[in-house]
Order: C-alpha cells, then structure tokens, then sequence
C-alpha cells in the first residue's frame, strides 16, 4: 500500500525519552483504518486496513506480531467501538484519547501523520485515557440510551395526536392533563371505534379528573374530518408500539441488571430503600423495584440525597458504573463532569475561571437533580438559592451540581448512608455570617439589632 512507503519521521527525531516502547497509534475512520508501530517493529511500520470485520482481526494479529502491548485511538464517533473490543479481547492495552488532546503540528495534517504522532505522543507517556466503564455497564447504558429514544418518539406521536385534535377542533387535550392517561386513552379509542356523541364519551371519564363533565362534553364537540381521524390513529398506534418497546427495554434491562454482584458491606452500612413506584416514563421492574436492585448493586442508596430520584440514580450508575476507582478523588471526578472551575492563570493573573465545556449525560442529570431543589427545605436547597441569589440561576445550578458529584463520589467510594446532618456546621457558619451582614447594614444606617427574646 502507499501508506507502506512513508518514512516515520516523527519517530526519528525523538526529542522526549520513550516511555512505552511497545506503543502504536491508531488513526480511525469510516471505512479504512491506519496504525502506526515503532519503525524498528516492522519494514512497513505504518499500514491501512479496511473496517470490515477480517480486517480488524488481521489488525490485531499484525500488532501481535510487532510486540505492541499498548495502543493509542481517537474516540471518534462509534467507529473506534468495533476495534476497541477486538483488542481488549486480545489483551491489548487501548488508550482511547480526546481528539482535542492529539491535535497534530500545523502543516502535517494526514492519516498517516496522524496516526504516527499518536504512536510518538502515546510512547512518550503524553496521553490521558479517556474514562470508559466496564463491559457490563456500556450493556446497560446502550439498553437505557436505547430506551430514550423511545420516550422521545412516544412524545412526539402524543403532539401529533393533539394537532389531529386541534385541526378538528376538539379540545380534549385542553381539558385534561394528559390525553395518554386513563380518561383520554378510553375517550380516544371510543373515537375511533366510531362514537361521536360527547355525553357517552363524557361518561368515560375517571373520578380523578378535575374537570367536570359539562366542560369535557364542549371540549368533545368538534369536525370530525376523516383525514384527521386517521392521522390521530396512526399516531395512537405508534405510541402504544413505542411504549410496547419501552416495556420490553425494562424487561431486558431487569435480566441484566440481575447479573450485577451485590456490594458486600451495603448490608451494615446503609438500610435497603422503602420500595416507591415508578412514576411516568421510570424504569419498571416485574419483580422488585428499581431503587432496591440500585441499592444492592452501588452499596448505598443515592435516592436519600435530596433531588435524585431513581431514575437520576438509574441513569448515573449506567453512565459511570458503581467503580469509580479511576478518579483519586473527588476533585478529579468533578474536573472530569466539567462541574468545577477551570482556572487558567498566566504570569500570576487569573485569565479564567469559567467551568470548562464539557457534553457528559452525568453532569446534565445532576444539573437537572440541582435545579429540582430550588424550593427544597434542606441543606442542599438553602445551598442553591444561597448561590442563585449571588451568581444566578446557571451558576447556581453548576455549583449545586458540582456539591452533588462530590457527594455522589463520596457514597459510592466509601458506600455509607447519606448524612444531612454533616451540613449543620456549614449552615451554623452561614448564618453567622447573615448575622454579622445584618448588624453591619443595621449600625451603618443608624440602627441597633435587639433579639426577639429580649423584647418584652
């Protein structure tokens, strides 16, 4: 191949001490696939191979035969999957980088530039291994990514069911909250069966609903134009089949999640979760619950934190896993989310402190997990309105989120019960110093503070 006849001239000019003399790099594409070995490995120390299945298992027989232990990829789209699984199957170390870290040298933009200086970068030790958690957990939040879309599709057939309502001008789901409940689920097929009188599709409503049966009776009187009806049909039967889905998703991640070992010492640290039921589009169990199969896996239960529920909790341990052991601490953990500051200083002045960009579902849970406390009564939710009144809603948020990551490292690395009590040292310091604020603006403005105990 042409690639063959290219000489590695990054690797003889070696100006840093190799650290890894068993490294390559691996330049990942769509359709074809360049590797780069030590140029004292082999005659042709750069090679292209195609993507196809064969191919990358005589990828992995080449870096065999040239004593590579260790390789360094980008993550680039869902290419580099295929590939990572086949080497770590054959025991190769992968170092899946950030393609922001491994930008090439101006000038020398090329696959085989690019997979060389990954092999230079990664046998010089420049390169951090981006987090991945194990086999079993990417199988789990495959299934629950999965899933999602399914949610996101269900909701979009129930906005189209309620344009084809709108179009006939009935509006039923202007009266009742939610057309896919029990009330509008009857009404909706009644329709379709072919009812049309409003006071017999009046009846079909449950006792819970708000609304009275006069107001769902004018709501029920409309044009019941044929193409609209069958748009709405169409629509109800693709909501029902996602939601089909939806169950069959639950079922497939229950088996799975079976398979987890339970933590050894949840049992005399933290007590087993009050059973809850699943509340709208949550995972739902056959046999026992989901805040209870949580609890035995993580060795805590992450629902006592005020703000996670247990689909917050659910959608963390299948993004990160309960082995948190690649982060020292949880400093690490929160620089990982994007959730705390990324000072940037030059020559003694702070140029930035702004948090770094950073697209991880687990920071956008416990972002959604902080928000949720704005009216809580707890520590956390003083904590939040506390900052929102000094930086804003977004920082606010942030800041909430980067005390939950460090809360939710600290249980899982140490697998002890949720505390609230620790807060009450940082709350009796915080309204000192609201004490102290007070009397300050009260002396400056000719005022004298008194305690209501001494008033008579």
């Amino acid at each position: 191949m042409p690639a063959a006849n290219k000489k590695n001239k990054i690797g003889t000019t070696n100006a840093l001490p190799v650290l890894q003399h068993n490294a390559a790099g691996i330049d990942i594409g769509a359709t074809e696939i360049y590797v780069g070995v030590p140029h004292d490995r082999d005659p042709r120390p750069v090679r292209a191979f195609a993507t196809f299945t064969q191919d990358l298992h005589a990828l992995a027989d080449w870096l065999g035969k040239c004593g590579v232990r260790t390789v360094a990829m980008e993550s680039t789209g869902v290419y580099w999957i295929p590939l990572y699984q086949i080497l770590e199957s054959r025991g190769i170390e992968v170092c899946l980088v950030n393609a922001r870290h491994v930008k090439n040298v101006p000038g020398r933009k090329s696959d085989v530039c690019d997979c060389q200086w990954l092999q230079y970068l990664h046998a010089c030790g420049l390169l951090r291994a981006s987090f991945r958690p194990k086999e079993d957990v990417c199988a789990l939040r495959s299934l629950l990514r999965h899933r999602d879309t399914h949610i996101t599709n269900a909701a979009a057939q129930v906005q189209r069911m309620q344009k084809s309502l709108a179009l006939m001008n009935v509006h039923l789901h202007n009266v009742i909250s939610d057309i896919t409940g029990k009330t509008g689920l009857a009404i909706l097929d009644a329709v379709l069966a072919g009812e049309r009188d409003p006071h017999k599709l009046a009846q079909l409503r449950d006792y819970r609903i708000r609304a009275s049966s006069d107001i769902i009776v004018k709501s029920l009187e409309g044009d019941w134009r044929e193409e609209h009806l069958f748009t709405l049909e169409q629509c109800l039967s693709l909501y029902r089949t996602y939601q089909k889905m939806m169950h069959e998703c639950d079922v497939k991640i229950e088996r799975l999640m079976k398979r987890f070992e339970s933590e050894p010492e949840q049992s005399q640290t933290c007590d087993a979760p009050a059973p809850k039921a699943p509340r709208g589009n949550d995972v739902r169990f056959e046999q026992g619950s989901l805040s209870a199969e949580l609890h035995r896996i993580l060795g805590t239960d992450l629902t006592r934190i005020p703000g996670i529920d247990s689909g917050i909790a659910h959608h963390l341990f299948t993004e990160m896993g309960a082995d948190l052991s690649a982060f020292p601490s949880a400093r690490h953990f929160s620089s990982w989310l994007g959730l705390c500051p990324d000072n940037r200083i030059s020559g003694g002045r702070v140029l930035s402190v702004k948090t770094r960009e950073v697209k991880s579902r687990v920071a956008t849970a416990l972002r959604m997990a902080a928000q949720s406390l704005c009216h809580s009564k707890c520590a956390l939710g003083d904590f939040y309105r506390r900052m929102r009144s000094k930086l804003g809603a977004p920082k606010a948020i942030t800041a909430t989120a980067h005390k939950l990551a460090r809360i939710v490292y600290h249980l899982l690395t140490t697998h002890e019960s949720y505390n609230e009590s620790i807060f009450a040292e940082s709350d009796a310091i915080s309204q000192q110093r609201r004490l102290l604020r007070l009397q300050r603006d009260a002396t400056a403005l000719g005022f004298k503070l008194t305690p209501r105990e001494s008033v008579s």
